[in-house]
């Protein structure tokens, strides 16, 4: 008996994914929760295992190719015993598409990515949250206003062109009911002419997209503005030219997106690690034989962080309109540097989190974002972020910041200085933290005084209960 393998949903704002690479090729056999596709959203690229055990019969969906959740992606024939309980977990197609118009449309918090880090990384930053945008996980019956899904047009005559135009991210969705847009009037730049958050945005600068959406006022509707030409290289020039991946283009999308909407401000701090390094050597054995995780400064610098966003609840907010938004919550993202991209899962109530707590949930979340074991859940939320080029032996850098927050910060390399300490010249291990903030919210006055407090902390070493 043949079990269907299905476009899984990867969190509740999640309707389609892009399949971005087979682990395994038809004629190979499996293990039931043995991983044998990735998949890229727009929240996080994973691993999917698959539903039962037996043989890869047959591949439906190729590499590069998105469709919506649900769909069947490939076929195994199964081993005796496994097919009906792995039938029962991948519900048909059919099915799926009739219960849809009934269900009740799910809320969550739109992607930012990153992806968003960011996207955005992301990363940046991978693509990150939008904490006022809401999307909508169910396929709605079409009504005044709403923008129709690739599902639903599948069977109803339309042509690869109206599947390729109407599809589109979450977000893209959103963005276009907010604005009235008409997205098949979009020229998409994605992959197979998908609509990307960069194309909305775009028409919507330019006011094209307004006009197109709007036909009984206008008989000629205005076309969307055009794509940037592509680059001509000279004949025997030595280039290779190849696709993005779907988390580069999230990645570049948000990152972009981010410079368009923040007043970006940077200010540098630099601060002496003495006494953190100290701690750090004086506890590093028995802290790993007690938790199991290397002590790093890493943990240090979300504790000190998480102390300063106490005392000032305005880097710890974000803006929605006119409004001001304060987190009585404190999730602080880590960005992590993939070999693919960059990605920044989140520490959900770090202000609840000892120093051991942050330090095993950083450790956790690294080594689960390098073999794409995270969920959506985890990589989405963060109120703040602190992303450290300083492993790679940067002395500072200027972050882009990790859309809806309002700041992030930049931890530089721990480098040995010749530094002036009371009136006499000494040799310290001196770091660079570099804060970019949202200048429409937060005044150098406050973001001074944010990086005057992590600064404190750091310096004296203000840390208890470190084993």
């Amino acid at each position: 008996m043949r079990v269907d393998v299905i476009m899984p949903q990867m969190g509740e704002s999640i309707a389609e994914g892009t399949l971005t690479r087979w682990l395994k090729k038809p004629g190979d056999k499996v293990a039931r929760d043995e991983p044998i596709f990735e998949i890229s959203t727009d929240k996080v690229d994973a691993e999917i295992p698959s539903p039962a055990a037996g043989t890869l019969a047959e591949i439906k969906v190729q590499e590069g190719q998105t469709v919506p959740i649900n769909t069947v992606v490939a076929q195994i024939e199964s081993e005796a015993g496994t097919a009906v309980a792995a039938g029962k977990t991948a519900p048909a197609p059919e099915a799926a598409a009739k219960a849809a118009p009934a269900a009740a449309p799910a809320a969550g918090l739109a992607p930012s990515r990153q992806g968003g880090p960011t996207d955005g990384r992301e990363r940046d930053m991978a693509p990150r949250p939008a904490a006022a945008s809401v999307v909508f996980a169910g396929a709605p019956a079409a009504g005044a206003g709403e923008i129709p899904r690739a599902a639903s047009l599948i069977g109803s005559g339309a042509t690869v062109e109206d599947l390729r135009r109407v599809r589109s991210s979450p977000v893209v969705r959103k963005i276009a009911q907010e604005h009235n847009v008409d997205i098949s009037r979009i020229r998409g730049t994605g992959l197979s002419g998908r609509v990307t958050k960069k194309d909305i945005l775009e028409a919507l600068e330019g006011d094209a997209a307004t006009a197109s959406a709007a036909p009984a006022r206008s008989a000629a509707a205005t076309p969307a503005r055009a794509a940037a030409p592509a680059p001509v290289y000279a004949p025997g020039e030595r280039v290779s030219v190849v696709p993005m991946s779907p988390m580069r283009k999230k990645i570049a999308e948000h990152m972009v997106m981010s410079r368009r909407t923040s007043a970006h401000v940077t200010t540098v701090f630099e601060v002496d690690m003495s006494r953190v390094m100290r701690l750090r050597e004086e506890n590093q054995r028995a802290f790993q034989e007690r938790h199991g995780v290397k002590l790093t400064p890493t943990p240090f610098m979300v504790k000190a962080a998480v102390e300063a966003l106490k005392t000032f609840p305005e880097v710890n907010a974000s803006i929605d309109g006119d409004n001001i938004v304060y987190k009585k919550d404190i999730h602080v993202g880590i960005a992590v540097a993939l070999d693919w991209g960059l990605i920044v899962p989140v520490v959900k109530h770090a202000d609840d989190l000892s120093l051991s707590g942050i330090a095993k949930v950083v450790t956790d979340l690294a080594e689960r974002a390098r073999s794409k074991k995270l969920t959506p859940e985890e990589v989405q939320g963060g109120t703040f972020t602190i992303t450290n080029p300083g492993i790679f032996g940067s002395l500072f850098c200027t972050p882009i910041i990790n859309q809806p927050q309002v700041a992030i910060l930049g931890v530089g390399a721990i480098q040995k200085r010749v530094i002036v300490v009371e009136d006499a010249i000494a040799i310290r291990p001196m770091v660079f933290l570099a804060l970019s903030f949202d200048h429409r919210l937060i005044d150098g006055a406050v973001a001074d005084q944010f990086m005057a407090h992590i600064k404190s902390t750091l310096v004296e070493g203000k840390f208890t209960e470190i084993v």
